[in-house]
């Protein structure tokens, strides 16, 4: 296992508890895990490890911790991988030894957090990986599960991503629809720049390159350049000539980042890497 470099965000515990009592509360239910009641004896031990059946990067490891806490603060658990670490098939993410009924009862909740956040990661690093050999950076967008929206984020960080905004309330990012209903985008953009703080960050997404001209003068801090083919994009670029930072968005795939990173731009915004991304496939596996 290599471990991708400068991964330095955490997830704050409050978050993570809140969300796992959540779901262990949902699948518990009204009368506890009653498979194990009826299989399991009240003192059986048991040694298990959470184990990659599929390559990939890691995201979630605390959920396992908070999931066996909240079940059973007596249980020993191990973090052997950390987040951000490249997985092979067979490596071993972590170990608990203890009372084998909450073992097996938070199973399913930790693996569920525990998959969903790492093939976020693992979608999110194959898209970092394609344009390493540029200075652009892959961001996630507001697409994410209702109720998920930090730990999505957060994972994309574990795969090499950088986030977009978190909320409505952290940048002001002008839209087409704003657009329709402003006026205009240069209108948009003086209206928004008159409004916000000093602190906040102003977007205007343009399609065409006339719309990138009239936006220019207003002084937006990024331009979205929506649907662009990489020779347009290079021309935008070029006339943003570094006064706002370049982002391009829309329909990006892993087949077409790398020649749309080539164009100069600064940031390759998706939300596939966070409402579209494959599950990676980990499991638990009693080991004594």
């Amino acid at each position: 296992m290599s471990a991708v470099e400068n991964i330095s965000a955490s997830l704050p515990g409050l978050l993570v508890e809140d969300a796992v009592r959540a779901a262990l509360l949902e699948d518990i239910g009204r009368s506890g895990d009653i498979t194990t009641q009826a299989t399991i004896a009240p003192g059986a031990q048991a040694e298990a490890a959470f184990v990659a059946r599929r390559a990939g990067t890691l995201a979630g490891v605390d959920f396992i911790s908070s999931a066996y806490a909240l079940l059973d603060a007596s249980l020993d658990v191990e973090l052997v991988a950390t987040d951000g670490a490249r997985l092979s098939p067979g490596d071993v993410v972590a170990r608990v030894k203890g009372a084998a009924r909450p073992i097996l009862t938070g199973e399913r909740v930790a693996l569920n957090f525990l998959g969903h956040l790492s093939g976020v990661a693992t979608a999110t690093a194959a898209f970092a990986d394609r344009i390493a050999h540029t200075k652009a950076r892959v961001c996630c967008t507001r697409k994410t599960t209702p109720g998920l929206r930090a730990f999505e984020k957060y994972a994309v960080k574990c795969g090499g991503g950088s986030n977009h905004r978190f909320g409505l309330d952290d940048a002001v990012l002008i839209k087409d629809n704003h657009i329709a209903v402003a006026g205009g985008a240069r209108r948009a953009v003086e209206l928004a720049r008159a409004f916000a703080g000093h602190l906040v960050k102003v977007e205007v997404e343009v399609d065409t390159l006339d719309q990138l001209r009239e936006v220019l003068p207003a002084g937006p801090d990024v331009v979205l350049l929506d649907n662009m083919p990489p020779d347009i994009l290079r021309q935008a670029v070029a006339i943003i000539a570094g006064t706002a930072a370049a982002e391009a968005s829309g329909g990006i795939t892993l087949e077409t980042v790398g020649a749309i990173a080539e164009t100069g731009v600064d940031y390759i915004s998706t939300g596939w890497i966070t409402h579209s991304a494959p599950v990676l496939d980990l499991g638990l596996d009693i080991t004594m």
